[in-house]
């Protein structure tokens, strides 16, 4: 069987852009497509297709030369960008790398958390000034964290905040028991109620259209003056304006970024220049020797793929995440 499957791998040129991919050489039809163009000649006759530096513009422009793709795995977390709908209404399945980049980005969220809580940006500022300047920071050991987003990426953040003594709420869905990760679990209908208590505010949901423009002007303005924002999930879960306006009020105290509404962030953005503000460059799940732990997850798929079995972390397609 695997000797007439074709895979095309797009945004790599060839075998060794991809950790181990060498392992599938003698089996299976390997095809490159590092561009738009190469993707829609290669499609037709394709039976999976890794999605590696992926473009979901690419593959809704060339979608009309699938004829034959039955699986598609793609190489990140989120979902979103593939939701096109001639991909949703498909029978393709589709899969990503969940679990990969969980301690990472949950390490990324304790690492801001601590950041402003021991004032590390204002000691950077005033190193660069060679000032000496005397402060207290915070403790934030008993400190109230609101993770919006339960995913394994959100538990994963609730594990290791809770671990530091935090008091950890997560935001799902619907409510439930927290598990090892949370001290509770409330439904998104309780949003609202839980943000004015929240000293820390971690968000991680998956964006669909019901989380689109989730934290608006008026959500930030139950949060407490002293509360700090950390937006791991995606820029457009934020009205970006509505959340500089906030900062620069005093509305809330500050804001670790690692998603915008635009990317790469434009010089021109105010949040560079903010004093409040740390912006990172969509990394927080990244690490050294990432990729070849996310080539592995694929291979290990393939496997279950040509042997018929269920493959892990099929995204359900009408909800935009991995449930």
């Amino acid at each position: 069987m695997t000797q007439q499957l074709t895979v095309v791998v797009h945004g790599a040129s060839q075998v060794t852009d991809v950790p181990h991919l060498d392992e599938l050489a003698d089996r299976v039809t390997l095809k490159f497509a590092p561009d738009g163009d190469a993707l829609a000649k290669h499609l037709p006759g394709a039976d999976v297709l890794l999605g590696w530096n992926f473009s979901a513009r690419d593959l809704q422009d060339a979608w009309s030369q699938v004829d034959q793709l039955r699986w598609i795995h793609w190489c990140g977390a989120g979902v979103d960008a593939a939701m096109f709908p001639e991909l949703v209404s498909s029978n393709v399945t589709l899969t990503n790398a969940r679990g990969i980049f969980d301690r990472a980005m949950a390490e990324y969220a304790l690492g801001a958390i601590l950041s402003f809580a021991k004032l590390m940006p204002d000691s950077l500022r005033l190193q660069i000034k060679h000032e000496w300047s005397y402060r207290m920071g915070e403790m934030i050991e008993g400190k109230r964290a609101l993770v919006v987003g339960v995913g394994s990426i959100g538990r994963a953040i609730g594990r290791l905040l809770s671990a530091v003594g935090m008091d950890v709420v997560g935001v799902g869905r619907t409510a439930r028991a927290g598990g090892d990760a949370f001290t509770r679990i409330v439904g998104i209908d309780q949003l609202d109620a839980e943000l004015a208590g929240a000293d820390y505010v971690v968000l991680i949901t998956p964006l669909t259209e019901q989380t689109r423009g989730l934290f608006s002007g008026e959500r930030f303005a139950r949060m407490r003056a002293s509360a700090r924002f950390v937006n791991l999930g995606r820029g457009a879960l934020v009205d970006e304006r509505a959340m500089i306006d906030a900062l620069n009020r005093g509305v809330i105290a500050g804001a670790a970024l690692d998603v915008f509404e635009v990317e790469p962030l434009p010089a021109d953005s105010p949040l560079w220049d903010m004093p409040n503000v740390i912006v990172s460059p969509h990394n927080s799940g990244d690490y050294i020797g990432f990729h070849a732990v996310m080539a592995r997850a694929f291979l290990q798929n393939f496997e279950r793929f040509v042997s018929g079995e269920e493959l892990v972390n099929v995204v359900n397609k009408s909800v935009g995440f991995v449930p």
